[in-house]
């Protein structure tokens, strides 16, 4: 197991890490606790599997907008989050 950290180019910290874990009978690979904790990740958060080809990104689920992924400032409407300033934008569109 190898896990190095690093800051980016966007000044935040980075992690890299390599690792092999076997996959259980019901398909489940247990990640480890230093990523999880790099991650401020804890039991019973959501995950983001992002699926190309034969490669999968794992990463923290963070709800945003809809429509332009900000964090911030997000209204619920028909169960989707939209931020404020999406909502502006929309009503000067409708408003035409």
């Amino acid at each position: 197991m190898y896990f190095d950290t690093y800051m980016g180019k966007e000044g935040n910290f980075v992690m890299d890490s390599f690792i092999i874990r076997n996959i259980d009978e019901l398909g489940r690979v247990v990640l480890p606790k230093e990523w999880r904790n790099f991650n401020k990740i804890r039991e019973k958060d959501p995950i983001e599997l992002h699926i190309k080809g034969r490669a999968v990104t794992l990463q923290k689920h963070e709800e945003s907008c809809v429509f332009c992924g900000k964090e911030k400032n997000l209204q619920k409407y028909n169960d989707r989050l939209v931020c404020e300033k999406c909502i502006n934008n929309l009503i000067k569109e409708v408003s035409k």
